[in-house]
């Protein structure tokens, strides 16, 4: 279970619901932890960033900087400005300002609450108690799925993942893969879901493939499943060969 991994933590648990890039993220926690150091704001400073950060000949680069020093405040000031900023942020600092404003609002829910708040990120983000997950499921030996084995899997998965708590938030059924975006409750077996998923579909002819590509990372691309697709079929050739 996803839980496994933070039973011995105490304190309260929260999901990151936006979609933030991996990479992006540590950029953003990299660059954090170099500002951060005794962070100490005057009412002049407050005002003073408020009025860069609104400021069109302010660059991006100082904005990011005024951004991951207001989000290591711990001061609901900073907060407030960090709100109004990601409510409108400039191109390109949308997912800088939520980081900031998700690490302030952390800090001041610690702080107020005198419990500990644990925030959970991946790349793909979730909801409410829910990780977001892509799954990607190939057809068994690469070969085409027929009209009525589509029919079947859409089915069987808008059917079955629901009473398991999961939501499907996409599902794209391909000639020869099935690809699903997917809200994952933190208490669930995953690969018992998928599993049984995949036996329900196969009673009716053995389809699918138990091979699986699963991520919270990120959602592949169309060149990406290509890239997948043929490396397996290339796989099957070698072996029967």
């Amino acid at each position: 279970m996803f839980l496994d991994q933070f039973q011995n933590l105490d304190g309260r648990f929260h999901i990151i619901e936006h979609s933030v890039p991996v990479d992006e993220q540590m950029e953003y926690f990299k660059f954090a932890d170099r500002v951060k150091k005794d962070i100490t704001l005057t009412d002049a400073d407050y005002e003073k960033f408020g009025s860069q950060l609104n400021a069109d000949d302010c660059s991006s680069e100082r904005k990011k900087k005024l951004i991951a020093i207001l989000g290591a405040a711990k001061t609901v000031r900073a907060y407030r400005l960090l709100e109004n900023y990601a409510d409108h942020p400039d191109q390109g600092l949308a997912n800088w300002s939520y980081m900031a404003l998700t690490e302030s609002r952390i800090a001041l829910e610690t702080e107020l609450s005198g419990e500990k708040h644990v925030y959970i990120s991946t790349g793909m983000g979730g909801k409410d108690d829910k990780l977001r997950f892509y799954v990607l499921v190939m057809s068994e030996k690469c070969l085409a799925f027929l009209d009525y084995q589509k029919e079947i899997i859409a089915k069987e998965f808008n059917f079955m993942l629901p009473q398991s708590g999961c939501e499907v938030e996409k599902l794209t059924v391909g000639d020869k893969y099935v690809a699903m975006v997917c809200l994952i409750p933190m208490s669930a077996n995953l690969k018992y879901i998928l599993e049984r998923v995949l036996n329900e579909c196969n009673q009716y002819g053995d389809f699918l493939s138990s091979l699986l590509t699963v991520t919270n990372v990120k959602e592949l691309s169309v060149d990406e499943i290509s890239r997948l697709v043929e490396s397996y079929e290339h796989d099957l050739a070698n072996h029967s060969s």
